[in-house]
């Protein structure tokens, strides 16, 4: 055991189980759900449709994200980024309820369980599976850890972008049809681009105390002005790509109906333009999360009819 391992000791009313719950971050979760809906939609529509590749994809999806979360703890507890005056969920690291040592063992075996899982895709999918695997859970590891961690230098938003939106999607269709279009590339961008705004929202709320902690993120780098302003980009975009989807490759018209889900931005918009505190920014957050996977889903009801 380390010295970092000697942490005060948990709340008694806190349960393991409930702290390795709390690890996992379930609000977050709809990020990995999100994708793989889209990318079963797109094949559903290509007569591409495979069950079990679809179940490996979400369990995958889901490793990965619970994985991230793990590290993303373990990692700026280690960093020292988690200072007593943070204003998010609780970091069960920082807070005692789970030693270093501890997290970093379940970190260890989520994502052996997420490469155990990936042996099937990578039998259904061929090698560009292992190598799709091995750089997510790389990245996964390389957000908060490592010499370079990508999370503090402002690459984070980028990053998560490309994995949860464009590398789910697509790879969730790969895994069914064994090729890409263009049209799935198209459709991966609106649930990226959700996704990254649900980050936005944490790095809006945490400035002051990871600029403090030397956690450079876009949000530090840009300030909340700026930050703002990239949130209202991310969603406004999202909305945009269904329409190209009709007008492009000639989907049907139910594939705008994301559209309907506009009537929850206006909501948060104002909670990320006039909030500050840490309670309704989080509120923020999980709600940028329900949107996000309310418009992947009805986005991949409208993908899914012919």
């Amino acid at each position: 055991m380390t010295a970092s391992d000697h942490r005060p000791a948990p709340d008694a009313a806190i349960k393991p189980l409930r702290a390795w719950l709390l690890a996992a971050r379930p609000k977050t979760l709809p990020a990995a759900l999100a994708p793989v809906l889209v990318g079963t939609a797109l094949a559903f529509h290509d007569h591409a449709f495979a069950l079990l590749p679809v179940l490996a994809a979400l369990l995958g999806a889901l490793l990965l994200q619970i994985g991230s979360n793990f590290a993303n703890d373990y990692f700026d507890h280690v960093k020292g980024a988690d200072s007593a005056d943070r204003l998010g969920p609780v970091r069960v690291t920082a807070s005692g309820l789970i030693t270093p040592g501890q997290l970093r063992w379940g970190m260890v075996a989520v994502f052996g369980l997420a490469a155990l899982d990936g042996l099937y895709l990578i039998r259904v999918g061929g090698w560009p599976i292992l190598a799709v695997g091995a750089a997510a859970i790389l990245a996964a590891l390389l957000y908060t850890g490592g010499p370079f961690p990508f999370g503090y230098y402002g690459l984070g938003d980028l990053f998560v972008f490309l994995f949860f939106g464009l590398v789910a999607v697509c790879g969730t269709y790969y895994v069914q049809a064994l090729s890409l279009t263009g049209a799935v590339v198209l459709a991966a961008v609106p649930p990226g681009l959700l996704i990254t705004a649900i980050l936005v929202v944490n790095n809006l709320r945490d400035i002051e105390t990871d600029a403090r902690a030397g956690k450079h993120t876009l949000a530090v780098r840009l300030g909340r002005i700026g930050t703002r302003w990239e949130y209202r980009l991310l969603v406004a975009l999202a909305y945009l790509f269904p329409l190209f989807l009709w007008a492009i490759f000639s989907y049907s018209l139910f594939v705008l109906l994301p559209w309907i889900t506009v009537v929850l931005v206006f909501r948060l918009l104002h909670e990320v333009d006039s909030k500050i505190d840490g309670p309704s920014l989080n509120a923020a957050l999980a709600g940028t999360a329900r949107l996000s996977l309310l418009f992947s889903l009805l986005l991949a009801v409208g993908l899914a009819i012919r």
